[in-house]
């Protein structure tokens, strides 16, 4: 009973299903899965990493800040600046141009010799009638001598006569000489006269050869040459010039501007101006208006107004383009107390229904919200949200966010 044997053990028990070593692929793909999703979360946060550490380049500038004033802006305009005394300069005659003593650039007095013509004829035509002058006068001379001497013969004849000596027919003869002399004496006197207005028209023709500057200014165009044929009235074609220069008299500049005609009532006489050069947007030049010229441009539905500026200034040239702001003669202490801050036009972006400005500091952009005022040039007003010396980004990527990081180029 004790050595009864045992039964054999089931090997079957150790044998692996196939359903079981399908297991392993299963094991495999979630390793794959695991290793996949760590790609994807090392990627984004390398992205992450280089986005924080990515840096903009933008252009800024300072916000400007400026004095209040006592009187603000009602309307703004444009126009060009225009001078009151322009004057191309032409000969009184036709002639050849044999010199020219003007360059564009130049300062000029008045009364200064621009240019001269060819004289030659004018000489000569001067000449002969100081001759024919001359010939008179030496005439007038001669016939001065014989009424002396028919005079003398008269009153000898008077005294003959009365003494018997001589008859009345003698002394009739003696007094027709002695007056037909004077008669003729009357007439050379006159006959001088003619030919000296004579000499003074041809010295006047000669002096119109001579180009001189009718006012004092600066020369802006040269239009002749020596060699060239001038002449005050235009010939046609292109070989008679009709000028020597263009002369431009500088303390004579202002403003022009065009205003609609609905906001003509903003504008009167001696009203103070801002007028702000396109040339130079940081200068802003004091004038006052001159006058209001009454009518009105059917065309463009706008009235002129005239603009003077407070003083002359080199910088200031003829058709510079210029904007204008008309103020109120109102004093408004409150403003004149509150500093006023102005940026660049371009710094100012539209984010849906708000104006925003960024402003770099310390190396990262900060968006903050702003109203904008009056536009002065270039630059507009920025009531609140900046403060002076801040900068703002004038130009830069359009991605540009709250708190990215930049560096001013």
């Amino acid at each position: 009973m004790g050595d009864a044997k045992q039964p054999p053990h089931d090997l079957s028990s150790l044998r692996i299903e196939r359903a079981d070593r399908g297991g392993g692929s299963r094991g495999r793909l979630g390793l794959w899965a695991i290793l996949a999703l760590a790609v994807v979360v090392a990627a984004a946060a390398g992205w992450w990493w280089a986005s924080a550490r990515a840096v903009a380049s933008v252009m800024v500038a300072p916000v400007r800040e400026q004095a209040g004033a006592g009187s603000s802006a009602v309307l703004n305009a444009s126009g060009y600046v225009t001078a009151r005394r322009r004057a191309t300069i032409s000969a009184k005659v036709t002639g050849k141009v044999t010199e020219v003593h003007v360059e564009e650039g130049m300062a000029i007095r008045e009364g200064q010799v621009l240019a001269r013509l060819d004289d030659s004829l004018a000489r000569r035509a001067l000449a002969l009638e100081e001759a024919q002058r001359d010939s008179a006068k030496a005439s007038l001379a001669e016939t001065e001598a014989r009424l002396t001497l028919a005079a003398v013969s008269l009153r000898r004849t008077s005294d003959l006569v009365a003494q018997e000596v001589s008859s009345k027919a003698d002394l009739d003869a003696a007094k027709a000489e002695h007056d037909a002399l004077a008669a003729r004496l009357d007439f050379e006197r006159e006959q001088v006269k003619v030919a000296e207005r004579g000499v003074a028209i041809r010295s006047q023709e000669l002096e119109d050869t001579v180009v001189r500057a009718p006012f004092g200014g600066v020369v802006v165009s040269k239009d002749a040459q020596p060699g060239e044929m001038i002449s005050p009235i235009s010939a046609g074609g292109g070989f008679t010039r009709t000028g020597i220069c263009t002369v431009v008299d500088m303390a004579s500049l202002e403003i022009e501007v065009d205003v609609n005609e609905s906001y003509i009532q903003r504008v009167e006489a001696k009203q103070r101006v801002e007028a702000i050069l396109d040339a130079y947007p940081d200068w802003r030049i004091p004038a006052s208006v001159i006058a209001v010229i009454p009518t009105a441009d059917r065309q463009k539905a706008t009235v002129r107004v005239r603009i003077a500026f407070d003083g002359p200034d080199p910088r200031i040239l003829p058709d510079m383009g210029v904007k204008v702001a008309f103020l109120s003669g109102a004093h408004d202490a409150a403003r004149a107390s509150v500093p006023r801050y102005y940026v660049p036009q371009a710094a100012v972006r539209r984010d849906g229904d708000r104006d925003v400005v960024f402003v770099l500091a310390n190396g990262r952009v900060e968006r903050r919200a702003v109203k904008t005022g009056t536009v002065s040039g270039s630059d507009v007003e920025i009531v609140g949200g900046v403060a002076a010396g801040e900068r703002v980004v004038v130009e830069g990527p359009q991605s540009l966010g709250d708190g990215a990081r930049a560096v001013a180029r």
